[in-house]
């Protein structure tokens, strides 16, 4: 019988540990991973946006008693389908049709459950019923299409949606575009030629596409070379040899304040390192002329230490003089238009790695005669989040790049039109049989649209080619830096903003290092290749969320939205818009048509479109969060559960001189708002690890995990409810909660977030939370009470340990390691029941001369044994375990492993529990250091109890230390 409304997985349990892992590997996977066809900032794992898609369609055993009738045959099952899930998150499994054909199955088992029909069971029936009869799958902030992707994947009709057309670019390349030309042969001539020798074409996929990519991408740095070469000279080394540079090190610089410099322009660098590898030793060091008043550089490598840099976060300081230059002087001078740049030095290719000959002033001159027949249009903004180059003198697009630079992207550009023309032809003369005719079925039709032969594959072509000249944009721009680790060249988009960079970094398009434009199209062409092409056709089209429905409902909604006020994604992408413009814009004249890409409707909360008026700009995010919701909800399939990744930090403190902290939330607020006044309900939450953290070491306020809400529309008859009563179910429901999210390992700096979710859904179930006074009680407020009862919960769990780290961790709220006077520490030794000489034999407190603190960890005893300690405490534990992660000790996971391993699982795990508390404590003091030492250790803790377990299988202790 059907039944209406089934629970999804989703809403009752993942197997988290495999996603999260799944999800921070996939970051380190560079060659045909969709991330790297083009940068899209924020970019959700596919790991990650696959389990949830799955969870998102699959019904929960308990859902289906009929036929998993007790608890025991329903948590079978629920195992049997995370084991589909560990497999399917895994990269190497992607496109493998066993695993893919696996989870495939279990989501049309589900949809043909609720429809109360038979289910497929071949694999070629699953495919047709899951695009004949499956939900599609939406996403109308689909931003670098991993959410389309994915649902693309899992065989289901799929349309990504965006307001930024390089959003919707990037995604049609993604999921549009090589299923239209899976199975077919490539045209150029090359492979032509190896088709008239007898050679078959056995491709399935994208294959033939990519080859062509590759070959049209040499073809057009082939004929770059030739037109614009000569800017791009070989250098001279030591004994004489031609080497081919990798890049040209650039130094701005400005006119010295000092008088005593006489106007002299001097150097602004960051660092004067070149090579920073071991055995390889490289730096730049600056002459000055005995006269003072004039410098050049040269190159040294082996035993010697470079200069200081002569810019860092304080200001410049003058070469010539040692005179400080402070940023007011150097912006002035950059808006004045008299900054300037000398080369600095050379990177090329030596016989074995990277060389670096002295900077000449031929190699200058090739640079400086270059000139560009174009330049972008459109002015920088005034302000943007994390921009700051506007402020030292470059105000245009254009101004981002060096002539040369601006010589070679505007060749490349035009050349992409110049190679659709050679597809097309080529193309129209291949053999019939071997013509790409065949021109995909839309996303949401089943017929089939065509068009001239050869004329729709030329476009498709050209779109990854114009890619890859914005790709080669991001690596040959005056904002690039050299990386001396691992000496290459750094993208611009480091992080998603546009900071000032000082000693910057030319690449050579032309060579076969790092940021060459074969390079370029190589990593693209690889995406291509990869790309599960044998699968529906997906759409891609821009959109305003805020102001247009998802056509033809109902879909599966599962989406990103914008993060309040974190990233400015249109001021961000007008970098690649102008070279996308000029390169694409006869081959997709609508997404084109701007000068620049969208701002007026793009849903962040910027207050300098608001003339600065902060609260404008929130009612604006509000009330076009607020339709684009409604939007979806009207779309939303009514036996599923829309979900939604978020990852803004729910509170960003600030400490204030007393080392209170004051927060605020704003950008979840608002989020929350827009899901519980559009009329759902959060029916499942889950902290999925979808950030790159990076090294936890120096992010501490840096989120690793996304909170992905399941919601549901809330039920017409749902009841209201007064405040003391939503706090009472919050008081009985989010203890345990938390424990579970404690439980998977949910990093400190992460637990505030993710406790929002289980908090909300108890809010969210009711029509309305009244206050006192009968008014609405406001998101904030609930907020506010969730907060409260998280720091309740971790308050009490450090209440059950023992008296001595009661008093400790009572201590470090009010004091920190300060010294206080023994009389106060006096009243609470009674309160926790516990002593001065008890604690100072537990070794956690020192004391004299009337007055008393706690130990510091750089104070603990050097070689301590738990087993040999006579009064062990908890407290000592976790500052032990902080101690041994930490760099300043030396130590890492293998020594924070040996400390657990030796006091046992019991007391290893309280230590981490107790290290919860100690960094909400720590957060709200404004004590960065001390949060950033408590998070690494439980961050660290799977690697930490992994090893730990590792000892004790060779000895007496438990082998394992679960949580």
């Amino acid at each position: 019988m059907k039944t209406a409304h089934r629970k999804k997985l989703i809403e009752v349990a993942l197997p988290l540990a495999a996603i999260n892992e799944a999800s921070g590997r996939e970051k380190s996977i560079r060659h045909g991973h969709p991330s790297t066809l083009h940068l899209w900032w924020a970019r959700r794992p596919l790991a990650a946006c696959r389990a949830v898609l799955f969870a998102q369609l699959v019904d929960d055993p308990s859902s289906v008693p009929e036929e998993f009738p007790d608890e025991a045959a329903q948590e079978k099952e629920r195992r049997r389908l995370f084991g589909v899930i560990e497999r399917l998150v895994k990269w190497e499994n992607s496109n493998d049709p066993h695993v893919v054909g696996a989870a495939r199955r279990e989501i049309a088992r589900s949809v043909a459950r609720g429809l109360d029909v038979a289910a497929p069971r071949a694999r070629a029936e699953v495919d047709a019923f899951l695009a004949d009869r499956a939900p599609a799958a939406a996403d109308p902030f689909c931003g670098g299409g991993s959410i389309p992707l994915e649902a693309q994947r899992l065989g289901l009709r799929a349309h990504g949606s965006d307001l930024n057309p390089v959003a919707v670019l990037v995604t049609k390349a993604l999921v549009e575009i090589p299923p239209r030309f899976a199975g077919l042969p490539p045209v150029n001539p090359e492979a032509r030629a190896r088709f008239a020798e007898g050679a078959v074409w056995r491709g399935a996929g994208a294959e033939g596409l990519a080859e062509d990519v590759r070959h049209y991408g040499r073809w057009m740095r082939e004929e770059a070379r030739k037109r614009i070469g000569r800017l791009y000279p070989e250098a001279r080394l030591a004994d004489g040899s031609p080497a081919t540079v990798i890049a040209w090190l650039w130094a701005r610089t400005v006119a010295s304040p000092d008088p005593a410099a006489r106007g002299a322009h001097v150097p602004l660098v960051r660092s004067f390192v070149l090579s920073s590898k071991k055995g390889r030793w490289a730096w730049v060091e600056p002459v000055v002329d005995p006269s003072g008043r004039a410098w050049r550089f040269t190159v040294r490598s082996g035993s010697g230490t470079p200069l200081e840099g002569t810019v860092d976060r304080r200001g410049g300081r003058c070469l010539l003089t040692g005179a400080p230059m402070p940023f007011d002087h150097i912006r002035s001078e950059g808006k004045a238009g008299r900054m300037s740049a000398r080369l600095m030095a050379v990177v090329a290719e030596g016989k074995r790695g990277r060389v670096y000959p002295d900077p000449t002033a031929e190699m200058e001159e090739a640079a400086r005669q270059a000139e560009s027949a174009w330049r972008p249009d459109g002015k920088l903004p005034d302000k943007a989040l994390s921009f700051r180059v506007q402020q030292y003198g470059l105000r245009d697009y254009a101004d981002l790049f060096t002539p040369r630079q601006l010589a070679a992207l505007t060749t490349f550009s035009d050349l992409v039109a110049e190679a659709r023309e050679r597809v097309k032809r080529d193309a129209l003369g291949a053999p019939a049989s071997r013509r790409p005719a065949r021109v995909a079925r839309d996303g949401e039709d089943a017929g089939e649209t065509r068009a001239l032969p050869g004329e729709a594959y030329a476009d498709a072509v050209a779109t990854y080619l114009g890619l890859c000249v914005s790709r080669q944009a991001n690596r040959c721009s005056n904002l690039n830096f050299w990386d001396p680790g691992g000496e290459n060249i750094q993208q611009v988009f480091a992080r998603q903003a546009l900071p000032m960079v000082w000693d910057f970094c030319e690449a050579n398009p032309f060579s076969d290092s790092s940021g060459n434009f074969v390079g370029q199209v190589d990593y693209l062409a690889k995406v291509v290749e990869a790309s599960p092409a044998n699968v529906l056709p997906a759409a891609a089209t821009q959109a305003d969320a805020a102001r247009n429905e998802p056509a033809r409902p109902p879909w599966i909604v599962a989406t990103d939205p914008p993060y309040y006020d974190n990233i400015g994604y249109a001021d961000l992408s007008d970098f690649f818009y102008v070279w996308l413009r000029r390169s694409l814009g006869s081959v997709h004249p609508d997404l084109f048509r701007t000068l620049l890409t969208p701002k007026t409707s793009e849903l962040v909360a910027t207050p300098y479109r608001f003339g600065g008026d902060k609260e404008e700009a929130r009612r604006f995010f509000e009330t076009g969060l607020g339709r684009a919701i409604a939007h979806m909800r009207a779309a939303q399939a009514p036996d599923h559960p829309m979900t939604l990744f978020y990852a803004y930090k729910q509170a960003e403190t600030k400490a204030d001189g007393r080392g209170n902290g004051a927060t605020a939330s704003t950008g979840w607020e608002t989020m929350l708002s827009g899901i519980v006044d559009g009329g759902f309900t959060i029916t499942g939450t889950w902290p999925v690890r979808s950030e790159l953290a990076g090294n936890l070491k120096k992010q501490v306020n840096a989120l690793a995990s996304s909170i992905v809400l399941a919601c549901r529309p809330r039920a017409g008859d749902a009841p209201s409810a007064a405040r003391r009563d939503f706090a009472a179910a919050l008081r009985r429901e989010l203890p345990d909660a938390i424990r579970r999210l404690q439980a998977e390992n949910v990093a400190p700096v992460d637990l505030a977030q993710a406790a929002i979710g289980p908090g909300m859904a108890v809010f969210s179930r009711y029509a309305r939370v009244l206050e006192a006074d009968g008014a609405p009680m406001r998101v904030r407020a609930a907020l506010a009470e969730i907060n409260r009862v998280l720091d309740e919960t971790l308050a009490e769990a450090a209440g059950e340990m023992d008296a001595d780290t009661r008093f400790c961790v009572a201590w470090f709220e009010q004091y920190g390691t300060a010294e206080r006077a023994y009389g106060e520490a006096e009243v609470l030794f009674t309160a926790k029941n516990t002593t001065f000489q008890g604690l100072e034999e537990a070794g956690v407190i020192v004391g004299g001369g009337g007055k008393v603190r706690l130990r510091r960890r750089d104070e603990l005893e050097e070689g301590w044994d738990p087993a040999r300690d006579r009064r062990l405490v908890d407290w000592e534990c976790a500052q032990h375990l902080v101690r041994a992660m930490t760099e300043e000790a030396g130590g890492g996971v293998a020594d924070a492993a040996r400390l657990a391993h030796a006091m046992g699982p019991a007391r290893a795990e309280k230590a981490r529990a107790l290290a919860y508390r100690l960094y909400t404590v720590s957060e709200r003091k404004g004590w960065a250091g001390e949060a950033l030492a408590c998070n690494i250790l439980v961050a660290s803790w799977p690697q930490i109890r992994a090893k730990a377990a590792e000892l004790a299988a060779g000895g007496p202790a438990q082998a394992e230390m679960g949580v």
